[in-house]
């Protein structure tokens, strides 16, 4: 499985203060689980996030982000972050807190 070890520990920084975070291998590399559910991850590079049909659209307008098309379909609610638009820890927090958003109206597994 490939992913980004720099990232992932620049990841789990920015998440550290948040309850029921969990780590499981998935889609080629590793997905950050909160209570249970997909919140967000890593392919290669690039971070996934699951940020919820209500900010997709939103989401997909900001700078180096496009929809995620993983199965060759865009995944509705979850974005591809590319490099670029993680570059300072201040960037990475502001795509932890718009997955947040939602994962905060989703009960636990």
């Amino acid at each position: 499985m490939a992913y980004d070890e720099g990232l992932l520990e620049r990841l789990r920084d920015v998440m550290s203060d948040i309850p029921g975070v969990s780590e499981k291998k998935m889609f080629g590399g590793m997905c950050i689980l909160v209570n249970g559910n997909m919140c967000c991850g890593i392919v290669n590079d690039i971070l996934m996030v699951r940020v919820g049909p209500d900010q997709y659209l939103q989401c997909l307008e900001l700078e180096s982000a496009r929809e995620m098309d993983f199965t060759g379909k865009p995944l509705r609610g979850m974005v591809y972050v590319d490099p670029e638009g993680l570059a300072e820890d201040v960037d990475l927090k502001a795509w932890v807190d718009r997955c947040m958003n939602f994962m905060n109206t989703l009960p636990p597994k």
